[in-house]
Formats: structure tokens, C-alpha cells, sequence
């Protein structure tokens, strides 16, 4: 996906940083074969009952002290069987902005739900 932008009357396509190349599995588009690869993956889980149920893209939301500073879309969350969660992120390459979402992610998570674990995928 390409952002136009205006600039003096002149028109150009703004290259995205990152150039995946999605997959479609199961009539769901993926960012990535990976990601692709991992939603299989835990398809096997839910079919050999090791799983309960997952989602994908999943929006989070931010806040601190009350206030909303962005949304995060985590790649997936898994449910298990004794009720635990599970978020995992599937990533190729790391962009520094990532990593802060990520790190705001870890800390006002841990903090509201200490049972949870944060994976990511590389």
C-alpha cells in the first residue's frame, strides 16, 4: 500500500519501509509468510485441544495515567485451556518505533495483568 503525497503540485508514491510479502491461509490475508506460518501453527494447536481458542490482530489499547497515547495491534492472542493468556508478536525486522510500542506494551501490561505472557516470534 502506497501513501500519496502532495508536494508543490507534484505527486509521488511514498514506498512503504517494510515490503512483505503477505499470504493469504485459511481466507485471512497475512502481513507476512511467517505470520502465515504461525496462524497454522496454532490452528494444529486448537484441533489437538492444547488451545482453547486465538484472535489475530488484536487492538490494545495505551493509556497512561488515564490519558490515550496510541493503540497497539498485536499480531495474536492465545487463550489456553486453564484460562491463561498469551500475546504473541511474529516480527522479521525491528523498527524503532515497534520497540517502543512493544516496551510501553510489556510495562502497562505486566502491571495490569501479571499472569500474562508476552511472546514475540523472530
Amino acid at each position: 500500500m502506497h501513501k500519496v503525497i502532495k508536494f508543490k503540485n507534484y505527486r509521488y508514491k511514498k514506498r512503504s519501509t517494510f515490503i512483505g510479502n503477505s499470504r493469504v491461509y485459511n481466507g485471512k490475508t497475512y502481513d507476512s509468510t511467517f505470520e502465515a506460518q504461525v496462524a497454522q501453527d496454532l490452528d494444529c494447536q486448537l484441533e489437538d485441544g492444547l488451545i482453547s481458542k486465538w484472535e489475530r490482530q488484536v487492538k490494545m489499547d495505551l493509556s497512561v495515567y488515564g490519558s490515550h497515547i496510541c493503540n497497539y495491534y498485536v499480531d495474536f492472542k492465545v487463550t489456553y485451556n486453564d484460562g491463561s493468556l498469551e500475546f504473541i508478536e511474529v516480527k522479521g525486522i525491528e523498527f524503532g518505533l515497534w520497540k517502543f510500542k512493544w516496551r510501553l506494551f510489556e510495562v502497562l501490561f505486566n502491571k495490569e495483568y501479571p499472569g500474562v505472557t508476552l511472546t514475540v516470534i523472530k
